[in-house]
């Protein structure tokens, strides 16, 4: 993250200091191209919002969630033994995240290993911090047509629909719902391991289902809260030719989009 503010764990405890979170990036958001600008766009947020937050940088390793959908449970418990030993001997309480995999796997499935952390999504922490005044938006201004994509590690498993929206609408953004929307959403095809092969020989590309339910809002921004949607949506707009005409953006790159959001 050159040219961002950003410090490690290992930093804040040679200076003997505690940050108020840890950023646990993940393993898209630290590798993937198009998921490293999630990664800058919410670290732009926090650090816009005065926020004491460090990563973990080198020594942040994956969460286990792939392995664990793809039926690999040993590596899976190594990867969060590993985990846990290292955030619980940084004394760490709260954790924020883009990823809503990582979310899952750390907030409900840390615990029967021994690994018991207050876990926040991104959406939940942004709205937090505009409840609270830290963040300010009220100059933003973006008048465009939006639909929501909800993923089904946030919504339909941990049922929180409401943060991205009441953001969104926070800034005055109108979001044209798809016809499957919240509680009755759809998949983009990337859960459950999907996301790292090709799909079954009859199957539909679910991605390119979900593209066109977006594609037919009439919407020009598809808004979502995981770096996996994103990829899967962005492919599947390429199925139809409008990759150029319509983007899909985080919930933290449209809130950056607008330049005048104030540093605090």
């Amino acid at each position: 993250m050159a040219n961002l503010e950003v410090k490690t764990m290992a930093e804040f405890a040679a200076e003997g200091k505690e940050p108020e979170i840890l950023y646990w990036v993940g393993c898209a958001g630290s590798y993937d191209a198009r998921a490293q600008k999630i990664s800058k766009a919410f670290v732009k947020l926090l650090n816009k919002a005065g926020v004491s937050f460090a990563v973990l940088g080198n020594e942040e390793s994956c969460c286990g969630d792939p392995a664990r959908r793809a039926g690999n449970e040993f590596v899976f418990q190594m990867l969060a033994l590993q985990n846990i030993e290292l955030l619980n001997g940084y004394n760490i309480k709260k954790i924020v995240t883009a990823c809503p995999h990582g979310y899952n796997t750390l907030k409900n499935e840390y615990s029967e290993l021994g690994g018991n952390f207050e876990v926040v999504h991104h959406t939940q922490f942004i709205e937090e911090l505009i409840a609270a005044g830290r963040l300010d938006i009220s100059n933003f201004s973006e008048s465009i047509k939006v639909t929501y994509h909800d993923s089904c590690y946030l919504g339909r498993i941990n049922g929180e629909y409401k943060a991205p929206r009441n953001i969104l609408n926070s800034v005055h953004i109108g979001i044209t719902e798809m016809d499957r929307s919240a509680e009755n959403g759809f998949c983009c095809g990337a859960g459950g391991a999907q996301m790292f092969k090709e799909e079954e020989k009859g199957e539909k590309r679910v991605n390119e289902e979900r593209a066109k339910e977006a594609i037919d809002t009439g919407a020009k921004i598809i808004a979502a809260n995981c770096p996996f949607c994103i990829t899967m949506l962005e492919d599947g707009l390429k199925a139809y030719e409008k990759e150029d005409e319509i983007k899909v953006l985080d919930i933290a790159e449209i809130l950056i989009r607008n330049e005048t959001i104030e540093d605090k």
